[in-house]
């Protein structure tokens, strides 16, 4: 098996090169990352300017782009041998609820399903992770597995993992995205000239956060395993609608 190892997180974080190592025991791994961190750059591709690919070592290369364009580049393309799968993170920090609109993490993998390829992202608990070796262990339980994943061509997995200790974490839970409130006002401030200048202001808290959601799962020391879909169409709305145009 070949896997296609990507983040948003930028080619220097810590937890990319853990899991890389930790697949290559089983497994061929080549890492396209992004060159900088680019958190919440969602489904963005580069379209305006040319994309750079620097080889860093073997099996190794950073973009100066978003994960998007790392997933998209990589399969269509920079690489001579088009991998099997692709795998997302591990993200320093949770990717659940509302998060996964914004996640460059969660678009990585997203890119490499639109592309035909399985998927499945993966986040960290915490967001200045301890222990990226249990996100390691549940792709190590869950790998031999992925192939055959139970769903629709148009999903993806979205992991999240408790950053706890692997003996600490109490099992795999199949779970839905939970929802938070709206998120805090912008903070507003001044640059050197007095201009003005908006800061986005952090999320809002868990609201839709009980039993079986992702939140809950993580919260309470399980792997939350959530299937996302990629066709966003609201197919039960589609017969409303067209009853709606009707007199139109």
């Amino acid at each position: 098996m070949h896997i296609l190892l990507s983040n948003d997180d930028g080619y220097l974080a810590p937890g990319l090169s853990i899991l890389a190592e930790c697949l290559r025991k089983q497994v061929q791994v080549t890492v396209v990352a992004p060159d900088r961190n680019r958190s919440a750059a969602s489904n963005s591709l580069t379209l305006h300017r040319p994309l750079r690919a620097q080889q860093l070592g073997e099996g190794f290369y950073k973009v100066d782009g978003t994960p998007t364009d790392c997933v998209h580049l990589a399969i269509t393309g920079l690489l001579e041998q088009e991998p099997d799968m692709v795998i997302s993170g591990p993200n320093d920090g949770p990717n659940m609820g509302d998060d996964v609109l914004y996640s460059g993490t969660v678009a990585a993998a997203t890119e490499g399903r639109h592309l035909g390829l399985p998927a499945v992202a993966v986040s960290m608990g915490s967001y200045q992770p301890q222990h990226f070796e249990s996100a390691c262990r549940a792709i190590e339980v869950l790998l031999p597995r992925l192939p055959e994943m139970p769903t629709p061509p148009s999903s993806i997995l979205n992991i999240n993992v408790p950053d706890l200790p692997w003996d600490e974490i109490k099992g795999f839970r199949i779970t839905r995205l939970g929802a938070r409130h709206k998120s805090e006002g912008v903070v507003k401030s001044s640059d050197p000239r007095g201009e003005p200048i908006f800061w986005v202001g952090p999320p809002g808290d868990e609201q839709d956060a009980g039993e079986g959601t992702d939140f809950f799962a993580v919260r309470n020391g399980f792997v939350s395993i959530t299937p996302l879909q990629i066709d966003l169409t609201r197919y039960d709305s589609l017969q409303k609608l067209d009853d709606w145009i009707g007199s139109l």
